[in-house]
């Protein structure tokens, strides 16, 4: 396993983390407690380093497993998690200090800590990156020792080049992956030009990525590749990316012939995240010890090659680049 360093936090996480939205279960299906503390586990002796999780995930459950892990290996390992998502409605009027205060406090209490590693607010509406006020309460919650580092989890790159102008934000969190290429274009060079850190999420497409999916792959009712196609839920891209599932079956059959057949496409995606040496982290999410495991294996694969870099970038281009780039 490689390590990269987390901005200004000055974490020295592994390039290939762990993200726990679907941690100890799949989407749609009950959080189960102990295949969660198996796959942390796992991805800790995989040389895992950093876990995001967030106060939504299995109503706090995730919290709940990553805390006890955290303070059982508090000198091996950091975390992040996120706020914000449990406003009903989701609104810019919500990010109060009432309730991100209320949010804090409730994190606090399920991972059973007196700090919080890293506190992101959870892809809130983009009017919030415009509001100083919210910055400045995040700023006082480090002052208070509540936490010791902020960021953001944002949507659209607007959001994230808007967010970083606060000297505050530690890192953003955004989705970059093979059919979400526009990170690259600006918000790269601004990040690595104020020492911002950037976490990839979404990094395999809700799983398009894989390259294991097909036209008649059903999903269960309660996950989200069922429900939010069309946004229905919460933001399109974070289903598929936002990419149609038909065209994205397509773009998966001509990324699979850059590559050998022995060299599964989810692993070749990973990698090439890796490739932008912005990239702090890459959070693929794991329901089992053994997807922890073969996540981090990829940390110590050769190197992507340019013509296989060059193809990827032919596919995204003619497939889809017009459906998608300018939407986030």
């Amino acid at each position: 396993m490689k390590y990269r360093t987390l901005g200004t936090t000055g974490y020295r996480v592994s390039e290939i983390s762990l993200g726990a939205w679907q941690l100890g279960a799949r989407w749609g299906e009950p959080f189960n407690e102990k295949n969660a503390e198996e796959t942390i586990e796992r991805a800790l002796a995989a040389g895992i380093t950093f876990i995001d999780t967030a106060d939504v995930y299995s109503d706090g459950l995730s919290e709940k497993a990553v805390g006890r892990f955290v303070r059982a290996h508090r000198d091996k390992v950091a975390f992040a998690t996120k706020c914000g998502r449990r406003l009903n409605p989701h609104v810019n009027a919500g990010y109060n200090e009432r309730n991100i205060r209320g949010f804090i406090e409730d994190s606090l209490t399920n991972m059973g800590l007196d700090c919080l590693d890293l506190v992101q607010l959870h892809c809130p509406p983009t009017e919030v990156y415009y509001r100083p006020d919210v910055f400045d309460l995040l700023d006082q919650l480090k002052v208070e020792g509540k936490i010791a580092h902020y960021g953001v989890s944002v949507e659209k790159v607007e959001e994230a080049l808007k967010a970083i102008e606060f000297p505050g934000v530690a890192l953003v969190q955004i989705i970059f992956n093979m059919f979400r290429q526009r990170p690259a274009e600006l918000f790269f060079k601004e990040a690595a030009r104020r020492n911002v850190g950037v976490i990839v999420r979404v990094p395999l497409a809700s799983g398009l990525l894989s390259g294991k999916f097909a036209p008649d792959t059903s999903f269960g009712k309660d996950d989200h590749r069922s429900f939010n196609r069309d946004g229905a839920a919460f933001d399109r891209g974070e289903t598929f990316s936002g990419v149609d599932y038909a065209t994205g079956l397509k773009a998966v059959e001509k990324l699979k012939g850059l590559f050998p057949a022995d060299l599964p496409l989810a692993a070749a995606a990973l990698k090439w995240i890796l490739m932008f040496p912005e990239v702090s982290c890459v959070i693929p999410g794991a329901s089992r010890p053994e997807q922890a495991d073969s996540n981090a294996k990829v940390s110590d694969m050769q190197p992507l090659t340019q013509a296989q870099l060059d193809g990827v970038k032919r596919v995204y281009e003619e497939t889809i680049k017009p459906l998608v780039h300018q939407l986030w």
